[in-house]
């Protein structure tokens, strides 16, 4: 049995479709959907990451203000920009590119942005909403793991037990609140765990979110199971994988994401997402 594959690409048009015929008929209605993108120094990885931001936000029909910094700039700079943007009406979402250079704090930065305009969903406010079910932005990045698993019909996992594998605060743990406002039995696994393998071989659902070649094995995996795989990392060739051994898993388990073309691009779509709800509830 060789595992379908979950296609991020396609899903990601599609959703990227719905977001446009939102944006146009907010549009009809004299407000543009905004998002401005705050990049601080001259990370290679980051200046990529930030021109695909824009030239999405362009493509759905929003409004996208981009500011390049010097690495000089000063912490209190980037704070008295970001409060800026908080009282412009233009802007729905803001997003400031992480990493940032090390004299300058990114949680204070984070916690800068009005919870209103977090579309990264990063802030304590957005964390705590998800935390007890109340309206706000979810991560991105699992928000899109999310949308597809509900792709492949998955939309509630009651009955199922779900796998994080990672507990960082982008993608582990609100994969985990998600996971389990979804109905799913949650086992987080992390560095601490002893016995890893003995944990995923019981899942339906498998997350993994390390950032660590080969994280997951064929072995590990239960038969029929669905494997979203987080992971962006580089081989000893240097060729682009994820977490997860692809070639093995596939033929045990029942859905697995590709890297590239998997979670990747979701995670820019659920920023489109999230800024065009951020402008309909701004909207009057």
């Amino acid at each position: 049995m060789t595992a379908q594959i979950i296609d991020g690409k396609a899903l990601s048009e599609q959703l990227r479709k719905e977001v446009a015929t939102r944006a146009a008929a907010l549009k009809a209605k004299g407000v543009t959907p905004g998002l401005a993108v705050i990049l601080v120094g001259d990370n290679q990885a980051s200046q990529v990451y930030v021109r695909n931001k824009v030239k999405a936000c362009e493509d759905v029909g929003f409004h996208s203000v981009l500011e390049k910094y010097d690495a000089s700039m000063t912490e209190a700079e980037l704070l008295a920009r970001v409060a800026a943007l908080n009282n412009d009406p233009s802007i729905h979402g803001i997003l400031v590119q992480l990493p940032l250079p090390k004299h300058i704090d990114d949680h204070k930065v984070i916690e800068t942005i009005s919870p209103a305009k977090d579309v990264d969903g990063f802030h304590v406010a957005s964390a705590g909403a998800l935390m007890v079910g109340e309206v706000g932005f979810k991560a991105c990045t699992p928000y899109g793991c999310m949308k597809m698993l509900e792709s492949i019909g998955m939309k509630d996992l009651r009955g199922k037990h779900a796998v994080v594998i990672g507990r960082s605060n982008i993608v582990g743990k609100p994969m985990a609140m998600m996971l389990l406002a979804a109905n799913a039995t949650v086992t987080v696994t992390h560095s601490g765990t002893a016995d890893l393998a003995a944990m995923t071989r019981q899942a339906d659902v498998i997350v993994a979110a390390v950032g660590k070649v080969n994280v997951l094995t064929a072995d590990m995996v239960k038969p029929g199971a669905v494997v979203i795989d987080v992971g962006m990392n580089r081989n000893a060739e240097g060729k682009l994988c994820g977490d997860v051994d692809f070639d093995s898993v596939k033929e045990v388990a029942g859905y697995i994401t590709p890297v590239p073309g998997g979670v990747g691009p979701m995670t820019i779509t659920m920023l489109l997402v999230n800024t065009m709800e951020s402008a309909e509830r701004a909207a009057p």
